[in-house]
């Protein structure tokens, strides 16, 4: 199918990246033409421009063309989740009125809840639960303009739920429209069977879990959760090059309560992204920036934590290339706005509106390695666009804590229409 989006009143392309994420001044040149044309073939861009200039130099296509008019909308690129924790058992509403109560999120954890309690329920889901659950948890990305999700394992901490929820991220790669991009992160906590005895379970994870991970392929990316209490730098370290060594790319949750030194560990060892870093160190931020690793930051996070954000401005001001993404999870971001994440980002971050759109849509994709393929609107990428009900793309954050998803192309085909789902995605399919 042709399509050939028109008349839009801004048409933000985000066009001219150099093969890495944007940094420091790159982040806020989101390149915007008025009254923008995209003109789509197939599942692929062919082109963006003025509607003259698109109408002028590509006669034969546009005759072809379904027209979309977006008269008085802004038109941008997909958006990308780049840190979900999508496949989980249960909920934990209890502990959302634990914290309003005064617990922090590591007494919860110290007591059995955390990750220990949905890796309970997890561990006792089905998979066909498991994959029915994450499959409307998709449809309701994709109705906020989310086109890709990086979704991680974490929540079996043994090698059977483990698998589970990486083939249930698979299949639903297979099956749904939105792109879901694996990482495995069976170091996301240390199960209550190892508690003493942390070391044993490290080595089931390089030993074990991630050769299988690599002969399944069942992930392209290996996290750990470096943390007081979790697990340390040393064993964090061993863990992401074992992964390495099995093709599976670094990424780490560092820094997020205690100051650990996560954020040098992910310079040192490639990794690349970084994750929370609520309290990444001065030191960490620069080695960051020298080796290009991506900060993806999570303010919704903090912001149900009730603790202080990361500190986004200083990080772009020193030349970190930032990503933002919602962290959906069952304990301490339990959304699916990445709109509201935005607007968290420019309020408690110091971001600018600018920032915030690049960094939820090409750094996003460079945290997840699909920079050369999503993030922006040019020729021979994918066809992933949103139409957004909004005069100019100050709107999106001045208007906070609503969905502004007019339509969603997808692959090049339309699957949100005026913020409803395409029929053959109302309902979970085989």
């Amino acid at each position: 199918m042709i399509i050939l989006i028109e008349n839009a009143n801004q048409l933000i392309t985000l066009q001219g990246t150099k093969k890495k994420a944007r940094i420091k001044e790159e982040m806020s040149n989101i390149q915007i033409i008025e009254n923008g044309s995209v003109l789509i073939s197939g599942d692929r861009i062919i082109a963006t421009g003025t509607k003259a200039s698109i109408r002028a130099d590509y006669p034969e296509l546009v005759s072809q063309a379904k027209i979309i008019d977006a008269t008085g909308k802004v038109v941008m690129p997909g958006l990308v989740d780049a840190h979900t924790h999508l496949v989980f058992g249960g909920t934990r509403e209890n502990e959302f009125q634990m914290r309003l109560n005064g617990a922090t999120y590591m007494d919860i954890m110290n007591a059995g809840g955390g990750i220990h309690a949905t890796t309970k329920k997890t561990r006792e889901a089905t998979f066909e639960h498991l994959y029915e659950k994450t499959y409307e948890h998709l449809n309701n990305f994709l109705k906020h303009g989310i086109t890709t999700v990086e979704s991680k394992s974490g929540y079996g901490l043994d090698w059977t739920t483990e698998e589970k929820q990486l083939q249930v991220a698979k299949k639903l790669q297979e099956n749904h429209v939105v792109d879901v991009v694996s990482t495995f992160m069976g170091a996301h906590a240390v199960p209550a069977e190892y508690k003493n005895n942390p070391d044993a379970f490290v080595d089931i994870i390089i030993n074990d879990m991630i050769p299988r991970v690599a002969e399944g392929n069942l992930a392209e990316f290996n996290d750990v959760f470096c943390e007081k209490g979790v697990f340390t730098p040393e064993q964090s370290r061993r863990i992401l090059l074992a992964g390495k060594e099995h093709g599976l790319i670094p990424k780490i949750h560092a820094d997020e309560i205690e100051p650990y030194e996560g954020a040098e560990l992910a310079a040192e060892v490639g990794a690349i992204s970084a994750e929370h870093l609520l309290v990444a160190s001065d030191k960490g931020i620069r080695d960051m920036a020298e080796a290009g690793t991506v900060a993806v930051l999570l303010p919704g996070t903090a912001f149900f934590l009730k603790a202080d954000s990361a500190r986004g401005r200083l990080m772009i001001d020193e030349g970190v290339p930032v990503a933002i993404s919602t962290d959906f999870n069952p304990g301490s971001s339990p959304t699916i706005s990445l709109p509201f994440i935005m607007n968290l980002a420019c309020m408690n971050m110091g971001m600018t509106m600018e920032e915030v759109l690049t960094a939820t849509t090409i750094n996003a994709a460079y945290a997840i390695n699909r920079g050369h393929e999503i993030g922006s609107l040019e020729a021979s990428k994918k066809a992933d666009v949103l139409i957004l009900d909004v005069e100019n793309y100050q709107q999106l954050q001045y208007f906070y804590g609503m969905n502004h998803t007019h339509t969603v192309i997808k692959n090049g085909r339309v699957v949100v229409e005026n913020g409803v789902l395409c029929s053959e995605l109302q309902n979970v399919t085989d």
